[in-house]
């Protein structure tokens, strides 16, 4: 089974919940308080999971089946921060650098393991 496939079956776990809430507040995501983005967040990073499981990759550098949680939920508002045009700008400020702390802070989401050995 692969990755893409084991974190979309994860996904429907509240551990999976928990995470997404705990990653939006150790790197200051602005939108940490809010259900409902919490909520559109997950269901968005399912979505991309299910295009990993279906071969699409979205991730420069990631195969689909090395396609994880992590990313999924990255790769989903780094989308959305493109399509933001009614949030003021030091909110988008704090939502480009969450997803610049995300990356940086475990790169090994976002490429394949076997080339960090």
């Amino acid at each position: 089974m692969s990755i893409a496939q084991k974190s979309l079956e994860f996904s429907g776990l509240y551990e999976v919940e928990l995470l997404i809430e705990l990653m939006l507040r150790h790197w200051g995501h602005p939108h940490a308080d809010d259900h409902t983005f919490r909520n559109a967040l997950l269901e968005t990073a399912v979505e991309i999971l299910r295009l990993a499981v279906s071969g699409k990759s979205v991730i420069d550098g990631l195969k689909p089946d090395k396609m994880n949680l992590v990313a999924a939920v990255w790769y989903a508002e780094s989308n959305w921060i493109g399509d933001v045009h009614d949030e003021p700008p030091q909110v988008l400020k704090k939502r480009k650098a969450w997803i610049e702390k995300v990356r940086r802070a475990i790169p090994s989401c976002f490429c394949d393991a076997d080339l960090l050995s």
